[in-house]
């Protein structure tokens, strides 16, 4: 077994329209709305109103909801938490930057669909 397919859940190496649908759109929607638009996003205003609404650093916030988005994937085992921590990593940042959890989103599904890619080879 390869070091990438060690990654892989049997649903990844054969998904079916069901795990397509779920993989591409519902979670990556979902997991971006709660983690970026919900808990990132209220723990950055949380610490600018602490701060007098100056601008502050966003590592707190980045770090914490990229330690949340990898415990959402404990399901599948900490394998699998630790594989998405550099992409959860790359969605905070990207959430910080644009504030816009639709973007996320859409980064997330080609992250899944890429790792489909991958694993149903």
């Amino acid at each position: 077994m390869s070091s990438i397919t060690h990654f892989c859940s049997t649903q990844l190496q054969a998904p079916d329209f069901a795990v397509c649908l779920r993989l591409l759109l519902l979670s990556p929607a979902l997991e971006e709305c709660v983690v970026r638009a919900g808990l990132q996003e209220w723990m950055t205003r949380q610490l600018a109103a602490r701060n007098g609404g100056l601008p502050l650093t966003q590592g707190g916030p980045v770090l914490v909801s990229t330690a949340v988005f990898g415990l959402l994937h404990i399901g599948s085992g900490w394998q699998h938490v630790l594989a998405v921590l550099a992409p959860g990593l790359a969605l905070a940042l990207l959430y910080q930057r644009s504030r816009s959890w639709t973007w996320c989103a859409l980064a997330h599904s080609g992250m899944n669909a890429f790792a489909i890619s991958v694993c149903s080879l």
